[in-house]
């Protein structure tokens, strides 16, 4: 999956025009790339549109449009589109409650670690997470972490022939699993599977 350049970016003013429709595109999109795991954790697994959208917002909510400040948006994000053997995702924690939010992520230390991907029969893939920075402390840890699936050969052929994609996490005080994910979703993730850029 190629990786965003400048020149696949609006101006803020082509953004500021077609921002209403551009985003309902993309929120219709993202809809088949949620995967909720459990009430409190779901899984947003990011491609070139999600990646484009977040930059979009970016320049213009900081109004950059300097090439310097929007190379530096493209090198944060870049990393975040699948290298074509992977799947990159955004995981979150949910709790309304502030109290229950701070209790509930002292419980969790270590769950990003313990989310996995299952396709077909093969063994769960386990992620490598926060590549960027360290998102835990020895008291808790954070609401969102970024998580990349590395796949074999063999699964990916599995994901493209149309084998099951399960996902799960495995924590003491967290364990959810989902079925087969709906074909939508499937064939969604199954589209970052292709060459690498």
């Amino acid at each position: 999956m190629q990786k965003l350049t400048r020149t696949d970016l609006m101006s803020l003013e082509t953004y500021a025009e077609q921002r209403s429709d551009y985003r309902a595109g993309v929120m219709a999109h993202k809809q088949n790339r949620r995967v909720p795991l459990g009430p409190n954790a779901t899984l947003y697994f990011e491609d070139r549109v999600t990646m484009q959208y977040q930059v979009q917002e970016i320049l213009r909510t900081e109004k950059i449009f300097e090439a310097a400040g929007i190379e530096e948006e493209l090198a944060a994000y870049n990393p975040l589109i699948p290298d074509g053997a992977n799947w990159k995702a955004t995981f979150m924690l949910e709790f309304e409650d502030q109290a229950e939010r701070r209790r509930a992520l002292g419980r969790l230390i270590g769950v990003e670690r313990r989310v996995w991907i299952q396709v077909g029969a093969h063994d769960k893939c386990r992620p490598v997470a926060n590549e960027d920075l360290v998102r835990e402390t020895e008291d808790k840890t954070s609401a969102v972490h970024f998580l990349r699936f590395e796949l074999s050969a063999a699964m990916v052929e599995a994901a493209k022939a149309g084998a099951d994609i399960r996902i799960g996490v495995e924590h003491r005080n967290y364990t959810h699993a989902t079925g087969p994910l709906p074909a939508a979703v499937a064939q969604s993730l199954v589209g970052d599977l292709d060459a690498p850029a």
